[in-house]
């Protein structure tokens, strides 16, 4: 008879106790405010998740993907590729290689925070911190950089590297582009074994 008296008391206090929590949260205007934006992100957590990138926002339409660019560029070549064509295609140069970086087009392109990259050779000024445009015509060696500068431009070709697509050459004045439209020729021909060379 003592355990059935024991648990009806903690029925008793429970249900007590939940009533004043529910009390307390439903007549106090602060507790109902706070509970208020508690739920409202809750469900857009939820929402976030369970929903895909871009399925919100009906006018956000996913960019069309560009074919892939294989070629070597002066300076001057280099310029248009500034977001600001039909296409959007922004090309920044670093160290000597050309990257397309359109995938990272809020950042480089029309409006970005570095949109004084696009089209240009950003070596100098990722090695100098700056992002004052490079207004240079020439094809610029970076001889002048100390040791510290040198190496941040090659730490920066090795995270452009990993992250965009690599397109080419930055070429110095007088030199010869390079004709890209053999390598597909050679990776066939480097996925042949020397058996199959030699039958052929």
């Amino acid at each position: 008879m003592e355990t059935q008296n024991t648990i009806e008391a903690d029925a008793t206090a429970e249900s007590s106790f939940l009533a004043s929590a529910f009390r307390e949260i439903f007549y106090s205007p602060m507790n109902l405010a706070l509970l208020s934006i508690i739920c409202f992100l809750i469900y857009k957590i939820v929402r976030d998740r369970t929903e895909g990138p871009g399925t919100r926002d009906p006018q956000q339409q996913a960019e069309p993907e560009l074919p892939k660019l294989r070629r070597d560029f002066t300076i001057k070549e280099l310029r248009p590729y500034d977001g600001n064509q039909p296409d959007g295609r922004v090309l920044v140069a670093v160290n000597g290689s050309v990257y397309d970086v359109t995938k990272g087009k809020r950042f480089y392109g029309p409006g970005g925070p570095y949109a004084t990259f696009a089209g240009r050779d950003a070596s100098r000024n990722l090695a100098t911190f700056s992002v004052v445009p490079n207004e240079k015509e020439d094809y610029d060696d970076l001889s002048d950089l100390g040791a510290m500068e040198m190496d941040s431009v090659r730490d920066w070709d090795m995270q452009f590297k990993e992250k965009y697509d690599y397109v080419g050459k930055l070429l110095r004045n007088g030199e010869q582009p390079t004709n890209y439209d053999n390598e597909n020729d050679n990776d066939e021909d480097d996925d042949k074994t020397d058996a199959d060379k030699k039958t052929d």
